[in-house]
């Protein structure tokens, strides 16, 4: 699967937003963390902490540079995370701290009111666990949507915005009494898509509520520490990208990073695979997605609100690490090779034509979209087949073993995991068709 659209590592994809803020970049992913974690907060943190968090990020927020503010979120974060009363709730803190680290990337400036009158930025939606049968409740485990308030007005700054969230690929998946619920997910988004009163469907909202376990690609606890792990094995101590690559292909990624010098500093830097995953990101940025916005934000700003569930990763961090770090130098380039073969803005079109098939909701399309296309920008096809083969199908076969560790009679997982990863003869739905659960549209 080829080019800005291949399903990215998420350790990677984090690593990347962090060195593109530290280069300027045109948002700070720290509304995440308000988005994320201040929902969540109030039944977290004590009282004394969660207002010195609340004050040391609002008040500095309005009066100081990026860097400033970062840094005291993080000083009054890590006290928050001390007080944390469990292993649960430290990992979900935990997580927290982790994206709050790229608030503090310097070169980012922060000016403006409280964060409750930033744009992208949105109250918390409270959603109680509701245990209510409804229309489908037939389905194992599948309760009534509890109740959502809504805090929408129906318009913003800009106008009219949308009342409705996105459809978004999901299904229910079941056998006997063991149901899983899997949503196709996007790591950035559009905000228009999550409706600040209603973010997902009823159904996903009812499918999450019934939930003990959300399972996603990595753990909190991994995304805590993948920084480390992308550097070590995504960066040299010295420029090592132009020889890597064949001249051609090195001076293609050169222009096309010609315009933002400090991005090309890092990049000589990075190892080819790592490389290509920074040139998508560019593009999913391009488009106008947000990482604050991606939809496993999104779940977590509602499943962290209730009490008794964990979050679980469907692989571990070195796993996810070796399916990149493994390719050989021939799969590295074609990977590259993809993402430069065609101008920035057919690229950001794509991204634009994937988020318009997630909001269709139809996995087996988006699928064959991005099969075709990969068909159309591969160089070499048995090496992109092979390339395929370990950072998508290979984890695919990972991701359900894990889900199946983790589902237990009467109990549903909901499992979000890239969208790409779902649809097509080996993906994530066929292979649970393979082990007899049933599959339909959620």
């Amino acid at each position: 699967m080829g080019g800005s659209c291949r399903p990215e590592a998420t350790a990677a994809r984090r690593f990347i937003v962090t060195r593109r803020q530290s280069m300027g970049g045109r948002r700070a992913a720290v509304f995440t963390v308000f988005s994320t974690v201040f929902s969540a907060a109030p039944s977290i943190i004590p009282a004394a902490a969660f207002a010195g968090l609340y004050t040391a990020g609002c008040v500095t927020f309005g009066v100081a540079s990026g860097l400033a503010f970062g840094l005291a979120f993080a000083v009054a974060f890590r006290t928050a995370l001390k007080t944390a009363s469990s292993g649960a709730l430290r990992a979900a803190l935990s997580l927290a701290l982790a994206l709050g680290t790229l608030a503090s990337a310097p070169g980012t400036a922060f000016a403006g009111g409280a964060v409750a009158d930033t744009p992208g930025v949105r109250p918390a939606v409270p959603v109680p666990p509701g245990a209510a049968r409804g229309a489908n409740g037939g389905i194992p485990g599948f309760h009534a949507a509890p109740a959502v308030p809504s805090y929408a007005s129906g318009t913003t700054a800009g106008g009219p915005v949308r009342t409705q969230p996105a459809r978004m690929p999901f299904y229910v998946a079941t056998r006997g009494n063991l149901t899983i619920y899997l949503l196709g997910t996007l790591h950035v988004g559009d905000p228009v898509d999550y409706p600040a009163g209603q973010p997902f469907r009823p159904p996903i909202l009812a499918a999450l509520a019934a939930s003990p376990i959300l399972a996603l690609e990595l753990s909190p606890d991994d995304l805590l520490v993948s920084q480390d792990d992308v550097s070590k094995y995504g960066v040299c101590k010295r420029p090592c990208l132009p020889g890597l690559l064949p001249d051609p292909l090195w001076q293609k990624l050169e222009a096309r990073m010609r315009g933002n010098p400090e991005a090309l500093a890092e990049i000589r830097k990075m190892r080819p695979w790592l490389a290509s995953l920074l040139v998508e990101t560019y593009d999913s940025l391009s488009a106008g997605l947000q990482t604050e916005y991606g939809t496993e934000a999104q779940l977590q700003n509602v499943f962290l609100r209730w009490k008794g569930r964990r979050i679980v990763g469907l692989e571990t961090l070195s796993e996810q690490m070796r399916a990149f770090t493994n390719l050989s130098l021939a799969q590295q380039r074609e990977m590259l090779a993809q993402d430069l073969a065609q101008t920035p803005a057919q690229n950001v079109s794509d991204v634009q034509t994937l988020l318009r098939l997630w909001r269709v909701g139809d996995a087996d399309a988006i699928a064959a979209w991005e099969s075709a296309r990969t068909e159309k920008l591969s160089h070499d096809a048995r090496v992109a087949a092979s390339v395929d083969n370990r950072i998508v199908y290979e984890r695919n076969r990972r991701f359900v073993s894990r889900m199946q560790q983790y589902v237990a009679p009467n109990k549903p997982l909901f499992v979000a995991v890239g969208a790409l990863h779902l649809g097509g003869p080996k993906g994530v739905l066929q292979l649970l068709r393979q082990r007899g659960f049933n599959v339909d549209p959620g």
